[in-house]
């Protein structure tokens, strides 16, 4: 049956392209997907500063208990997003592990170099140079505490040589020092070294160091150091071999996150919108082959030999898929990695790695979809009697059982029970609800389908015969007898329609709620910004500024919260309590910031809901190092997303943050004031800071999402794409099928006029119904989640993007219907009465 196969492919060209092209772009798709999470797991970082080091103890990442399922508690690892700490007494522990020849705490500063501002800069003591370890270019190490060792990426930009003053930024403050030496570049990112005494005094978080590394004696037994070393450290995390490139190197910790997730949720997404485009392509092509499959049981064919030659059609296409769209898919993955690391999303260090895996999987997948649908197809036209295929054959099928409409029923229950579900949720669980009820409703529609175009078709026969006259009754008949064949059709325009609306307008709603609320939140008419970070002690400062009412500063960062199903990190931010009100409007709901305390927290609604957390309740959450902390809730807010969803004293913060710094202060002057010589006094006071408008705040936090939501827009334009490929060809699919019956009612004298204006009448039912199904399956997701996580519930839609979708699913359809029926058209009627179907 494979040879058969091989000739049915090469006389069905239409329907082996519009196959082949559905299977290839799934292919395609998938594979950037897995692989880019396949790199992410693999991805370790850079390890050269710890490149010296057997092994790295740190604490970089944070195992929260959940909740108990089958009997098993489930847990939660995240990154944390500050960077943990090891303190100062491990040092000792793991100096006295036998095989062990020293270990070396090493501090992590943020520092500023003025001479060279684009050079990223890390600080260190000198005594932890040796875990690179680095190489002495010019001049020594720093042996004073005026003194700092450079390496050569820094002392190339700076024009820096020994001997020379230098000037740099620590903790808001403007220093000096001498260059005592130049080293060679070992790390990823350019690094002073200050005396080990000097690190200690400049690092933000004292008592403690970011990482320990562990130096191993001459002839020691590695495995039996590492299992050593690991028992001594506790509870703190030991990194070997290329896990030590992720320890202090946040950049990648992110990049593996980001490509993980995005890889893993973007896929899930795009494998359910595979399976509906696969079966559905593929079903159709097997449905518009009746008449030969009918012939073959007529001729004695046996129903296994016809769903082997099926199935061995759909097994060739599907290999020739991956012939292609595997190699395709290494192409875009290769381009989206660039683009990833040019918009600084990964660093240049993240390379894609692996690739069989990933194309075997997917190829893997794609196949047992495929034949999974042909199987299904295939089985009617098999399972019936040889001498009543064709007569079987030449009928339009029953619109369903009562298995297919109790099914449907039941997809439609689901998906009304999740809306729900959304609205008395939050968060990520909103998100996957709300997902959920998406796919729910679209396969609703395509197990309802028939019902529903036969219900549409009488609804609207008034309205096409009105307007097209004869040519809208055969419409309109037509859409009634064939209500079973476009199901397909109108599966696939509902999906494109329903999709694109509901996720791609989902991403322009929370970039509009966080730049609203943040802008409609801000009461501060200026604001003071430091790109290299503000001291405490500039709040202070501005209060006392003639004119100037209120002054608050904020530290932005993000703490853990063990939600009810996994804990994740969340926005937060750190404020100076006193006068926050005549600055900031968070949209209080319940209690009030004036209680804001160290040992008090604020939280938004969305927040609370998420945890179960009510006001006056005591929170358990970890900040950003991992530190684990209980704070009574005496505020609920609603401006979670415009501000982050966790608000805490700025003295909760203190030695638990990378920088120890404000990233700004927000300043609010009286009516009338001139404050502006003070502020500029204020400006000058603090190295690479200035003086705006607290307006261009929201300006730039629009342009960091536009920015961060670059990839969730491009991945969801390609998945919307997908569904906008499968809707055309379905179109072309069905318009081409329909050569026999066009020429037919030619011969019995309906004119080449009279059947397009049928044509069009039949697409403008079908788009009808498809626009105001997709769109209320659309309207009723988006409204349910944006309800769900910002409050809103008339969700924000722009014109343009609606008109856009409308307009082109318009133009989708007119276009690959029309083209191809003109082309049945051009062939006579004599010889289309011939033509196979």
């Amino acid at each position: 049956m494979l040879e058969l196969a091989v000739q049915m492919l090469r006389f069905r060209k239409g329907a082996f392209v519009a196959t082949f092209a559905a299977l290839a772009a799934g292919v395609m798709i998938l594979m950037t997907c897995a692989l880019l999470v396949e790199s992410g797991l693999r991805y370790q970082g850079t390890p050269q500063w710890y490149a010296g080091a057997v092994a790295i103890v740190a604490d970089g990442e944070l195992t929260v208990p959940g909740p108990e399922l089958f009997g098993e508690t489930e847990s939660t690892t995240a990154p944390l997003p500050e960077g943990g700490r090891v303190p100062e007494s491990l040092v000792a522990t793991l100096a006295a592990v036998p095989g062990v020849a020293a270990a070396v705490g090493d501090h992590s500063i943020a520092v500023t170099a003025p001479a060279s501002p684009g050079t990223p800069v890390t600080g260190h003591g000198w005594g932890s140079a040796v875990l690179a370890p680095y190489r002495m270019i010019a001049g020594g190490p720093p042996r004073a505490d005026r003194e700092i060792a450079v390496d050569a990426r820094l002392a190339a930009g700076g024009k820096l040589r020994p001997g020379d003053d230098v000037a740099v930024i620590v903790g808001g403050a403007e220093r000096k020092f001498r260059v005592s030496g130049v080293v060679g570049a070992a790390a990823p990112r350019a690094t002073v070294f200050f005396t080990d005494a000097q690190a200690a005094r400049l690092d933000p978080n004292p008592g403690s160091f970011a990482a320990i590394g562990v130096l191993a004696e001459p002839g020691a037994d590695r495995a039996a150091v590492i299992a050593a070393v690991r028992a001594a450290a506790g509870e703190a995390r030991t990194y070997v071999d290329g896990r030590r490139g992720l320890v202090g190197q946040p950049e990648a910790v992110a990049a593996r996150a980001l490509t993980v997730q995005a890889g893993s949720a973007f896929g899930g997404y795009a494998a359910m919108i595979i399976i509906f485009v696969v079966a559905g392509t593929v079903g159709l092509s097997v449905r518009h082959r009746r008449r030969d499959l009918a012939l073959l049981r007529a001729v004695a064919a046996t129903p296994g030999q016809v769903r082997r030659l099926i199935l061995g059609e759909v097994g060739l296409l599907s290999l020739l898929a991956a012939a292609v769209g595997v190699p395709a898919g290494l192409a875009a993955t290769a381009w989206t990695r660039d683009q990833l690391v040019t918009r600084g999303f990964v660093p240049d260090t993240f390379v894609l790695r692996g690739g069989v895996l990933s194309a075997l999987a997917v190829t893997v997948a794609v196949a047992v979809v495929a034949l999974g649908a042909a199987w299904i197809a295939a089985l009617r036209t098999s399972r019936i009697r040889p001498t009543e295929a064709l007569g079987e054959a030449a009928v339009e099928r029953a619109l369903g059982g009562q298995v297919r409409i109790v099914s449907g029923l039941v997809c439609l229950g689901g998906a009304a029970s999740l809306t729900g579900l959304t609205g008395a949720t939050g968060g990520t669980t909103a998100l996957g609800a709300a997902t959920g009820m998406l796919y729910l409703f679209v396969l609703a529609v395509a197990l309802l389908a028939p019902w529903i175009n036969r219900a549409a078709a009488r609804l609207l026969a008034p309205v096409l015969r009105t307007v097209w006259g004869s040519s809208g009754y055969l419409a309109a008949a037509n859409l009634r007898a064939n209500a079973r064949g476009m199901v397909a059709v109108l599966t696939a325009l509902v999906l494109s329609v329903g999709f694109g609306g509901a996720v791609w307008f989902l991403q322009d709603n929370l970039q509009r709620q966080v730049t609203v609320q943040h802008h409609e939140g801000t009461l501060a008419q200026q604001a003071l910004v430091g790109s290299a970070g503000l001291p405490a002690a500039a709040t202070a400062r501005a209060r006392k500024i003639p004119g100037v009412v209120a002054a608050t500063g904020v530290r932005r960062t993000s703490v853990i919260v063990p939600n009810r199903l996994e804990a994740q990190a969340v926005p937060a931010q750190g404020i100076d309590p006193v006068g926050a009100d005549q600055t900031l409007d968070l949209g209080v709901r319940a209690g009030s910031l004036a209680d804001l305390r160290v040992s008090t927290v604020a939280v938004s609604t969305t927040q609370a809901d998420a945890a179960g957390w009510k006001l006056g309740d005591d929170a358990r959450l970890w900040l950003g190092d991992g530190t684990p902390v209980t704070l009574r809730i005496v505020a609920l807010y609603d401006r979670g997303w415009g501000f982050g969803d966790v608000t805490l004293d700025t003295e909760t913060l203190v030695g638990h943050t990378a920088t120890g710094l404000d990233d700004h202060v927000l300043i609010r002057t009286a009516p009338g004031a001139d404050a502006g010589p003070g502020l500029a006094d204020l400006a000058n006071a603090y190295p690479m800071s200035a003086v705006v408008g607290a307006d261009r705040l929201s300006g730039e936090l629009a342009g960091d999402l536009a920015v961060s939501s670059w990839l969730n827009k491009m991945l969801i334009a390609v998945l919307v794409g997908y569904a906008v490929l499968a809707a055309a060809n379905t179109l072309v699919m069905a318009a081409l099928a329909r050569t026999r019956e066009l020429a037919l009612l030619r011969l019995v004298g309906v004119t080449r006029g009279q059947v397009k204006r049928m044509v069009q009448a039949e697409q403008a039912g079908l788009l009808g119904v498809a626009l105001a199904i997709g769109s209320a399956v659309a309207a009723v997701t988006l409204s349910s989640v944006v309800h769900a996580v910002a409050g809103v519930r008339i969700p924000y839609v722009p014109a343009l993007g609606a008109a856009t979708i409308v307009g082109g699913t318009i133009a989708l359809a007119l276009v690959a219907t029309m083209l191809p029926i003109g082309r049945v058209l051009r062939t006579p009627p004599v010889e289309g009465i011939g033509i196979r179907e």
